[in-house]
C-alpha cells in the first residue's frame, strides 16, 4: 500500500521520488515582456528544497495576447537568448533537491481579463456570467486559429524540454480555452470542433498528440481535467469519464483531477460566483464531507483508466493522504495553499514532524455567515473569494522577493494590495 513517501514510476519510465506535488498556482512574477525572472528562481528553489517530489508551475501561456493575468510567463514564438537563459535558470532552481519541475502550459481563452485583452477569444462568443466588467465578450476562434493554438502548445512544450523542465502539463480545466471547448454550454460550434463530445474533445486530444510529438516518448506529459464544471448544461462528470478514457489511450503519464471554472470555482472550495446562481450544480454532501474535494470523482475515473491519477484540493492530513493512496483511487497528492504559507510542508509531512497542513484560509473570514462565499450579495462574494485568492498570491510574491510569508495579513489588505499589484503589472504590460 503506497504512502506519500513512496516513489512513483510513470508510463514514460520517469520516477518521482515521492507522492507529493506542489500544485499549479498563479505567480504573476513575469517581467513586462512575459519572461521568467529571478523571482521565479527564488520561489521555486525554495519550493524544491521543501521536499515535494514534483512541482507544477503556474500558467505558462502559449499566446501572450490571451493570458490568465498580467505577469504570466509566455512562450509564443521564437525565444530570445535572454528569455531562454531565464527559463534555464528557473528550471535549474526548480529541479534542485532531485525534484521534478513540470511546466503547466495554457491558453486563458475567454477568461483573459480585460486588463490583458478587451476582446478575448473562445470556441464561441458567449461571455462569462460574472459581476463587474473584468472580462470582455469573446469572439469565436476560426478553424485556422484553432490549428495555430495546437502548434503553440507543442512549441511551448518543446521549449520546456530544451530549457531543463522535466515534464509538461496541458491545462484542460478550470474554464480556460481547452475546458471551454469541452463544455457544451460555452462551445456552441457546429463544425468539427463542436457539437458531439468527440468534437468538443478534439482540441484537447490534438494538443496532447502534438505535445507528445514535440517532446518524445520518454518525457512526462500530463493533463489537468475537470471532473465536472458544476454548471447546468456544462461539462459533466459523464463527459469527464469518457475524455479520461480517450486520454488513457494516448498514454498520458499523469491525469490531474480538478473541477470548476471562474464562474464555479470549486478548485478553491467555493460555489457559485455568477449573476445566475440557479445554473450552479451543488456538490453532494458526501463530497463535501471528504477531505479531498475531487476524490469521489477520481474513484470513478480510476475504474475506467489505468494511467496514474493526481487529486488536488482539500487534502490536509497525512492520514487522509495515505488512506487515499492506499485505496488505489489515486497515485499523487497535490498540495497548493499550504505551500504558500510554509514551503517546508512536504518535508514535514514526509518526516512525520507535521501530520496536518496549516489551514490559514480559516482565518480569512470577513464577517458573519451572510458574508460567506455562498452569499447572494455578488460584491461581497467577490471580495471574499478574490480577497482570499489575493492573500495567497501575495504570499507567493513575498517568497519570490526572498521574504517569508506574512500570515498576519488581513483579507481586506490582501484584496487591496493584490488589486494594486495587478494594476501595476498590467500597466507595465501595456507600456
Amino acid at each position: 500500500m503506497p504512502t506519500i513517501n513512496d516513489p512513483l514510476t510513470l508510463p514514460c519510465g520517469v520516477t518521482l521520488k515521492n507522492r507529493l506535488c506542489k500544485a499549479a498556482m498563479t505567480e504573476g512574477l513575469g517581467d513586462p515582456d512575459n519572461k521568467a525572472t529571478h523571482r521565479h528562481v527564488n520561489l521555486y528553489r525554495r519550493w524544491a528544497e521543501g521536499g515535494a517530489g514534483m512541482l507544477l508551475t503556474g500558467n505558462v501561456q502559449v499566446d501572450r495576447r490571451y493570458m490568465e493575468r498580467p505577469g504570466n510567463v509566455a512562450i509564443d514564438g521564437p525565444q530570445s537568448n535572454e528569455a531562454i537563459a531565464a527559463l534555464r535558470a528557473y528550471a535549474e532552481a526548480g529541479t534542485a533537491n532531485d525534484t521534478h519541475l513540470w511546466m503547466q502550459i495554457s491558453h486563458a481563452g475567454r477568461q483573459t481579463p480585460a486588463s490583458v485583452a478587451k476582446e478575448p477569444v473562445g470556441p464561441s462568443d458567449i461571455a462569462l456570467e460574472m459581476p463587474g466588467s473584468q472580462f470582455g465578450k469573446p469572439r469565436a476562434l476560426t478553424g485556422e486559429e484553432i490549428r495555430d493554438v495546437i502548434g503553440r502548445f507543442a512549441h511551448a512544450a518543446q521549449i520546456a524540454r530544451d530549457t531543463g523542465f522535466t515534464g509538461v502539463q496541458v491545462h484542460g480545466a478550470h474554464g480556460y480555452l481547452i475546458s471551454e471547448f469541452l463544455s457544451p454550454d460555452v462551445n456552441t460550434r457546429t463544425d468539427e470542433w463542436g457539437g458531439s463530445l468527440e468534437n468538443r474533445a478534439r482540441l484537447l486530444l490534438e494538443i496532447v498528440r502534438a505535445v507528445r510529438g514535440a517532446v518524445g516518448a520518454d518525457f512526462p506529459v500530463s493533463v489537468k481535467l475537470n471532473s465536472a464544471d458544476f454548471q447546468r448544461g456544462g461539462f459533466s462528470h459523464e463527459d469527464s469519464l469518457q475524455v479520461a478514457k480517450w486520454l488513457n489511450d494516448e498514454t498520458v503519464d499523469l491525469l490531474e483531477i480538478s473541477g470548476g471554472t471562474y464562474e464555479q470555482p470549486r478548485m478553491g472550495g467555493y460555489d457559485d460566483m455568477t449573476l445566475n446562481p440557479e445554473r450552479s450544480e451543488k456538490r453532494a454532501e458526501s463530497t463535501i464531507a471528504r477531505e479531498a474535494y475531487f476524490l469521489e470523482y477520481a474513484t470513478d475515473i480510476r475504474k475506467a483508466t489505468t494511467m496514474p491519477l493526481m487529486v488536488t484540493g482539500g487534502f490536509r492530513s497525512t492520514e487522509g493522504m495515505n488512506a487515499a493512496l492506499a485505496s488505489g483511487e489515486m497515485d499523487m497528492v497535490g498540495l497548493g495553499r499550504p505551500l504558500c504559507v510554509d514551503a517546508e510542508v512536504p518535508n514535514k509531512l514526509l518526516s512525520g514532524a507535521m501530520t496536518e497542513t496549516p489551514a490559514f484560509e480559516k482565518t480569512l473570514k470577513i464577517g458573519p455567515g451572510w458574508l460567506g462565499p455562498n452569499s447572494p450579495f455578488a460584491l461581497v462574494k467577490g471580495l471574499n473569494g478574490w480577497g482570499q485568492q489575493g492573500w495567497f498570491c501575495l504570499q507567493i510574491l513575498r517568497m519570490g522577493d526572498g521574504q517569508d510569508p506574512d500570515t498576519r495579513m488581513g483579507v481586506f489588505k490582501a484584496f487591496r494590495d493584490y488589486a494594486k499589484n495587478e494594476a501595476r503589472t498590467a500597466d507595465a504590460l501595456v507600456r
